[in-house]
């Protein structure tokens, strides 16, 4: 069975700060019609960032949507600043949490919700962290706590809901996975 959706019209609804939203009408494999509500987003950086005696660092930061403080790794949108995403998981590590590295290196990239949205993560490592000399501006909308948490205290954040988005998550299993291979 063929699934691919033929794109009829496109009705874009709103443009914002963060995402624009469209409006798509779609022929349907079955020669019916739909309407998808598209979410644009033009992607977003993250970064690991663990120290030498193995403290990963975290942001504690209010997300309005989920109406709670949540915990997670260093991560922000490629923006107009950026000439790719790794401009901005290097710019974000600085701004949000005061750090930098030797070396950035890819591990993954995906959709952060394709059902609805076509932002695509981009999620670096970090290697050989050390605080910034000079730290960039944050957003002035943010307020940020920055947390350096081992795996035990990252897992009791997972346990108390404050870790909870997937990219941290992730984030946490890829830390996982490299202690099991130096050990």
């Amino acid at each position: 069975m063929e699934f691919a959706e033929k794109r009829l019209e496109n009705q874009h609804l709103y443009q914002g700060k963060m995402i624009d939203l469209d409006l798509e009408t779609v022929a349907l494999p079955n020669g019916k019609k739909a309407q998808r509500e598209i979410v644009r987003h033009p992607g977003a950086a993250a970064v690991m960032a663990v120290t030498n005696d193995q403290r990963m660092v975290f942001v504690e930061q209010w997300r309005e949507p989920l109406q709670q403080v949540t915990c997670e790794i260093p991560a922000g949108k490629i923006d107009s600043r950026d000439d790719s995403a790794e401009a901005a998981a290097w710019r974000e590590l600085n701004e949000e949490a005061g750090y930098t590295a030797t070396k950035l290196t890819l591990q993954s990239r995906f959709y952060s919700s394709p059902g609805f949205a076509n932002e695509r993560m981009y999620l670096y490592w970090a290697e050989n962290i050390q605080p910034v000399n000079e730290r960039l501006a944050m957003d002035p909308d943010e307020f940020l706590r920055v947390h350096l948490l081992t795996m035990a205290q990252a897992q009791k954040q997972i346990d108390a809901g404050l870790i909870c988005d997937a990219k941290t998550l992730l984030a946490v299993e890829f830390w996982k996975a490299k202690m099991r291979d130096v050990n």
